[in-house]
C-alpha cells in the first residue's frame, strides 16, 4: 500500500504492513554524477566501451547509488517526517539484478519486527526493504534496522 499518511511513529508501524514509494526513473546523469561524487570511476560504470564486453552491455549504476536513490524516494514518501530518529543498521543486502540508465526503481519496505527500547521515547522496527524496478525485478534488497520516535503521549 502506498502510504499517504506523512510522519509515522512507532506505533503507527505493523509487522506484516507493506510501505510503497513513488518511482524515479535512473539516467546515465545520475550514474555520472554519482561517480564524481564519490570517486568510484570503475569501468563497469563509467566506460560504454569496456562495458560492452561485460554481460550487462552498458554502463550500470552503482549499487550505493540506487540505495540512496530509494533513501530519496523513502524521503519523498514523507513516512519519516519527523520522525526518524536513526538508521542503526543494514544487513543481508544483495545486489540481484543490474539497474541500468532508463530503469525505474521505487523501493517497497515490509515490516518484519517491532521493538520497545528501555527509552519510552522510541522504538525500533526491522523492515526487509525490495528495490523494485519497471518490471516487477527486485533489483536489490536488504534488512534495515531504523530507530522511530513514539508518539507523544
Amino acid at each position: 500500500m502506498s502510504s499517504s499518511k506523512r510522519g509515522l511513529y512507532w506505533e503507527d508501524f505493523e509487522v506484516g504492513q507493506t510501505l510503497v514509494t513513488p518511482a524515479r526513473t535512473i539516467t546515465s546523469t545520475d550514474i555520472v554524477n554519482f561517480a564524481c561524487l564519490s570517486g568510484d570511476f570503475n569501468e563497469v560504470h563509467t566506460n560504454w566501451e569496456y562495458c560492452k564486453t561485460t554481460p550487462f552491455g552498458e554502463p550500470i549504476a552503482h549499487g550505493p547509488l540506487v540505495y540512496a536513490i530509494c533513501g530519496g524516494l523513502n524521503y519523498a514518501s514523507g513516512i519519516n517526517d519527523g520522525t526518524l530518529l536513526a538508521l542503526l543498521g543494514v544487513d543481508k543486502w544483495r545486489m540481484l539484478s543490474p539497474v541500468k540508465h532508463g530503469d525505474t526503481v521505487h523501493m517497497e519496505t515490509t515490516v518484519i519486527e517491532k521493538k520497545e527500547t528501555s527509552k519510552s521515547d522510541r522504538g525500533v522496527i526491522k523492515v526487509q526493504r525490495k528495490f523494485v524496478n519497471q518490471n516487477g525485478t527486485v533489483v536489490q534488497e536488504m534488512e534495515t534496522a531504523l530507530m522511530y520516535r513514539r508518539r507523544p503521549r
